[in-house]
């Protein structure tokens, strides 16, 4: 089994979670009231150092960040709620359901 390393796993999951941030339908998005998310090609090229954003229990809103070497979490609900949907919404495409 080949191993991977936390850089090499945080950097293809940093493109992932991007992918999934931006590819939010602007239908489910006005179902909701909330601005729709605009998918764009990107406009500079991937940091060294990819964000990424865990849903830890999205009925209440936590959100684990790893940025470099740290990790904090937070309490955001529409931020959980967000990211859930986009998640879905990716995995959908990759089914071939969208």
């Amino acid at each position: 089994m080949k191993s991977v390393s936390r850089s090499a796993f945080l950097k293809s999951a940093g493109v992932a979670a991007g992918a999934a941030a931006i590819s939010a339908s602007p239908a489910v998005a006005a179902a909701t009231g909330e601005p729709a998310a605009i998918e764009i090609a990107p406009t500079t090229p991937i940091p060294n150092g990819p964000v990424i954003a865990i849903v830890r229990d999205a009925r209440l809103g936590e959100v684990t960040v790893l940025s470099g070497t740290t990790e904090k979490t937070y309490t955001d609900r529409l931020l959980a709620k967000r990211l859930v949907k986009a998640a879905a919404l990716n995995a959908a495409a990759a089914r071939g359901e969208a």
